[in-house]
């Protein structure tokens, strides 16, 4: 039952809160992404009867398919990597962009809201492990972008995104999530806005450790639903 498997993870999330060892700006309140990708669209609608609102994605054409054949209702997160060529649909599709990984997607993304008259909510992903497969920031170079985002009046960021390195040792991902609280720290006191507010860090794998060094949303697929189809075309 999938209101026993969030249970199960509201319960880890809880007990990772209690072993924070000192109190940190992002609150003890944790958002659970629900990650549906590369599962049948009525996935959607069991969530969200189930009482989780926020849906996460991780490629446009996929969210697009189930939206068409879905109820309206959600929000919309696009977590895997974006193109530029596919930014006018995120913007279309999506209640928030987790993965804008440069200032070019920024400025595409910023030309697709102001077309269409939205204020589009976003986070910075960083490469806080430093792997040359994964997308993001270098730590650096999203130290440096940060004064540049006040060129994009149609961009609200909302905070950062982060992605740990796969390990056996899960304790390993720790310094990581320890460096994505330092860097949202760093751009919410860069930008002095209350807009500020989510650090999306952890998954399946690693997300208890992510709620202890700082986390306030978890991206968490297959713990909820299991093992992903990805004979499922979209």
């Amino acid at each position: 039952m999938l209101q026993d498997k969030i249970a199960e993870v509201e319960a880890k999330i809880k007990d990772a809160l209690d072993k924070r060892t000192e109190p940190k700006v992002t609150g003890d309140q944790v958002t659970i992404l629900a990650v549906t990708k590369n599962h049948p669209a009525e996935i959607v609608t069991e969530t969200l009867a189930a009482g989780l609102t926020e849906i996460g994605e991780n490629r446009v054409q996929e969210a697009m398919h189930k939206q068409a054949v879905l109820p309206k209702g959600g929000h919309w997160h696009l977590i895997g990597h974006l193109q530029t060529n596919k930014a006018k649909h995120a913007v279309e599709h999506f209640d928030l962009i987790e993965s804008v990984d440069s200032l070019k997607l920024l400025g595409h993304l910023e030309k697709a809201a102001a077309e269409l008259d939205k204020v589009q909510d976003v986070l910075l992903q960083i490469n806080e492990a430093g792997e040359v497969q994964k997308s993001g920031f270098a730590p650096a170079d999203f130290r440096a972008a940060v004064p540049e985002l006040i060129q994009y009046p149609h961009i609200r960021v909302r905070g950062v995104m982060v992605i740990a390195q796969a390990t056996d040792n899960v304790e390993e991902t720790r310094p990581v999530f320890a460096a994505g609280y330092r860097d949202f720290l760093f751009l919410r006191d860069a930008l002095h806005s209350d807009a500020v507010d989510i650090l999306s860090m952890g998954m399946t794998h690693d997300y208890w450790i992510a709620v202890e060094e700082g986390a306030n949303e978890v991206r968490v697929g297959s713990a909820l639903f299991g093992a992903r189809d990805y004979s499922l075309k979209f």
